[in-house]
């Protein structure tokens, strides 16, 4: 199933990656009913450029503003500064959001970012497109 985004979320995104370059940047992108209804930055606990954790005290401050809109974590989004996007062993091992989509944000060419979703179960990837709605 498509995970359906307007632009404006892919280029915040995008943006959000090239601000925290060098380090992964981090966020989540919440909504109801499969529609995003609003990204939230949030802090890459780890500072790495290799690897990203949500601050705990980020993560409570989005979890709250989100369940009192009645929304779900649509996507959890993190940037690989100089890989390609897909899910590294480590994304892979720490994915503890099964409803979500993983989305990731490649800066390995800095003039052509790739956005690419994925599913993650089990540890079992499986990409799913990317619907851009201009809505």
């Amino acid at each position: 199933m498509a995970l359906i985004l307007e632009r404006a979320y892919i280029d915040e995104m995008i943006q959000h990656a090239r601000d925290d370059a060098p380090n992964e940047a981090c966020g989540i992108i919440a909504g109801e009913g499969g529609r995003a209804r609003k990204l939230y930055r949030a802090i890459n606990a780890e500072a790495s450029p290799y690897r990203y954790s949500v601050d705990a005290k980020d993560l409570l401050r989005i979890y709250r503003d989100a369940d009192e809109h009645g929304w779900d974590f649509l996507a959890i989004y993190h940037s690989h500064t100089h890989t390609e996007a897909y899910p590294s062993p480590t994304d892979i091992r720490l994915a503890a959001w099964p409803d979500a989509y993983y989305v990731l944000v490649s800066l390995m060419d800095p003039s052509a970012p790739v956005v690419r979703a994925f599913r993650i179960l089990d540890g079992n990837v499986t990409e799913e497109p990317i619907e851009v709605s201009d809505v």
